[in-house]
């Protein structure tokens, strides 16, 4: 199946699956998990990569769904990449299937290119949880498997809800997700399609700069309710940025219910919100 654009109302380009279709999550998920929620104040749900499809299914939306491969830095076991791959393909009327793979695994350019020969669309890296500045050497085999399959690299930027609330943060260092890094990136791969996601806060500024100078450069606005958002992204989301902002709610953190209903409170010119909602994320995704 293919995704039906004019059937969805938005694409939601960042969702989790958090725990395995089988089997128990790994312990340190859970408690990263478990912080994060006391944290923000919110119990949100654990789900796995069917029920993000259902869920979405019911809502008529489309996600990007993926995991994260940080088990170097965090010995944390991720869901399967294969998993994800699968199950986006039992579910290919609202699944995008992103995968993760950590650039400190030995094999990891070759891992890049079993998964884009078994069906990914993307590549989802956190380099906080990773353990890396985006712009370290190590990385550029990785990212030459990605830029010649010709999909997006996603990278967080700024702020990481993962590890707040735990003493030390977790052991998660903030200092690698400054946009800034993945300035050098986008400068050294000229044909990866990228995306800064979240509102980078506290490198804002930098984030919009980036994507601003470097053609190939999006912004997905998840994990930030959207009446938080600065009045500089709101600025330049409405102006030069309009065709390269993209909805994302960072769902199950955030569900996009109430990531739209605040987005429908901002003042977002009419024209513009059809392009963050789905006509740049179908652009990008080759949809």
């Amino acid at each position: 199946m293919r995704i039906d654009v004019e059937a969805i109302s938005a694409i939601d380009m960042h969702t989790h699956a958090q725990v395995p279709l089988c089997g128990e999550p790994d312990p340190r998920t859970m408690a990263i998990l478990d912080a994060a929620s006391k944290h923000f104040r919110s119990e949100f749900p654990r789900p796995n990569v069917q029920q993000v499809a259902d869920y979405y299914r019911a809502r008529s939306m489309a996600a990007v769904v993926f995991c994260v491969d940080s088990q170097h830095n965090t010995g944390e076991v991720p869901v399967s990449n294969d998993e994800i791959l699968e199950v986006a393909a039992a579910n290919g009327d609202v699944l995008i299937p992103f995968v993760s793979v950590d650039p400190h695994r030995a094999n990891a350019a070759a891992e890049a290119r079993r998964l884009i020969d078994k069906g990914a669309r993307g590549f989802k890296f956190h380099p906080n949880l990773q353990g890396f500045f985006p712009n370290d050497r190590l990385a550029y085999p990785l990212y030459e498997v990605i830029a010649g399959a010709g999909v997006p690299a996603l990278f967080h930027t700024g702020h990481s809800g993962m590890g707040s609330g735990l003493p030390g943060g977790g052991g998660i260092r903030l200092k690698y997700s400054n946009p800034m890094f993945v300035d050098d990136v986008a400068v050294d791969f000229p044909s990866l399609p990228i995306v800064l996601a979240h509102p980078s806060f506290p490198w804002q500024e930098e984030a919009l700069s980036v994507a601003m100078h470097k053609a190939q450069v999006y912004i997905d606005l998840s994990g930030w309710a959207p009446k938080l958002f600065p009045p500089i992204l709101v600025q330049y989301l409405n102006g030069p940025l309009r065709q390269k902002m993209l909805f994302g709610s960072d769902y199950p953190v955030l569900t996009p219910e109430r990531w739209l209903s605040e987005f429908a409170q901002l003042p977002i010119r009419d024209e513009v919100r059809p392009l963050v909602l789905k006509q740049n994320a179908a652009r990008l995704l080759g949809l």
